[in-house]
């Protein structure tokens, strides 16, 4: 048992239905910095050193957090613990999906991905502070903006912090059964737009070059790529194009979602991405885009990293088995610089994006243990 004293999960579900209710999504940043006064409001009351980078290119502040121990030495590489508290959903959303909590499960816009997880670390080192309890190795907690438009304004952040950590911690939700994530695909976005001739689809048809009969060529070609076996995944979505049912279809498009496995892998699908040519005749396409997150591999250092979280889980009474997952975080950017990197470290639950998302609120003072366990003793 972790020496930090963390409470019960009810009062820990009272103080995230507060978070829960500042809804901030990504492209609204002044609702997002709310909450990030909550999270500095609370972690510099309890000591610790505050860093807050203003918000840029219509995103929120990123908030840094530093524990204030004088025994550690100066030049000790801190624990890193990451996370974010943008989400997915729109303001006025809780007015249709509101917090609320129906037996085990605590339902609400964001809950899930990753309120609680991003919470969890926040309460660990709040009471690690408040409590004077000593670890080994200072701490950074460090909170985000847009980690779900692909990180823009932060990855640099998590990256200069990462270079100079010991290890990094991701609350990102636990997996089934309460799994650690240990590796992570890498994520591509593309564009790919198509410009053809527009023409009246009934007296000049012959002289028109749809770029909807193009873009279905294309996503066709685009589907051909997926290879399961390998790990290799693409999806089109959303699609546009057209104007009227009479008009020739001048210009259309679609976004193109690319997750591979590894960095060769990433290299090879984004130059087969980039190199698309037109099928039909007088069309002209044009892909944009790169690879958004480079793929989250495990290694040596990151085993060793889970084999410690699974004995201090173990000694909460926690399963703790390991995952892959196809999805990206943030810790993509720090397991890709070399840094032991764990992932999966939030709440149980389900429904991430979701109308049904939800915690298992019970989860919470249990998965907070662990995650002061870990900080006490990662050294």
């Amino acid at each position: 048992m972790p020496h930090t004293e963390i409470g019960s999960s009810e009062a820990l579900l009272d103080e995230l239905s507060e978070w829960v209710k500042l809804e901030t999504p990504t492209t609204d940043p002044a609702a997002v910095n709310r909450l990030m006064d909550v999270a500095e409001a609370g972690l510099g009351g309890a000591g610790a050193a505050i860093e807050r980078i203003p918000g840029r290119d219509g995103f929120g502040d990123n908030l840094i957090a530093r524990m204030r121990q004088k025994h550690h030495a100066p030049d000790a590489r801190p624990v890193l613990v990451a996370g974010h508290l943008d989400t997915v959903w729109a303001e006025g959303t809780l007015a249709r999906m509101p917090f609320k909590v129906n037996g085990e499960k605590a339902h609400g816009p964001g809950i899930h991905d990753m309120k609680a997880g991003s919470f969890i670390a926040f309460h660990a080192l709040r009471e690690i502070m408040r409590q004077g309890v000593r670890t080994p190795r200072p701490v950074t907690l460090l909170l985000t903006p847009d980690e779900e438009v692909g990180s823009p304004t932060s990855r640099d952040v998590i990256e200069r912090e990462a270079a100079g950590a010991a290890c990094v911690l991701i609350p990102e939700p636990a997996g089934q059964g309460g799994a650690a994530v240990t590796s992570r695909k890498g994520v591509g976005r593309f564009r790919l737009t198509v410009r053809g001739i527009g023409a009246h689809a009934g007296g000049a048809f012959e002289h028109g070059a749809s770029a909807i009969v193009e873009l279905a060529h294309q996503i066709r070609r685009i589907h051909e790529m997926v290879d399961l076996d390998a790990g290799i995944t693409l999806n089109v979505a959303p699609v546009w194009g057209g104007t009227r049912p009479n008009v020739i279809a001048a210009e259309a498009g679609c976004e193109i979602d690319l997750r591979v496995p590894s960095i060769a892998d990433g290299e090879r699908m984004a130059a087969r991405l980039l190199s698309l040519e037109p099928v039909t005749a007088n069309c002209k396409v044009t892909v944009t885009g790169e690879m958004n997150r480079p793929p989250f591999a495990e290694t040596p250092g990151i085993t060793a990293l889970y084999e410690h979280a699974r004995a201090v889980a173990e000694g909460l009474g926690l399963p703790m088995p390991r995952q892959h997952r196809g999805g990206g975080s943030d810790g993509n950017f720090t397991a890709a610089l070399g840094i032991p990197t764990l992932d999966g470290l939030g709440c149980l639950g389900s429904g991430a994006h979701a109308r049904h998302e939800h915690i298992l609120w019970r989860h919470l003072a249990p998965r907070a243990a662990l995650m002061a366990g870990l900080l006490e003793t990662l050294d």
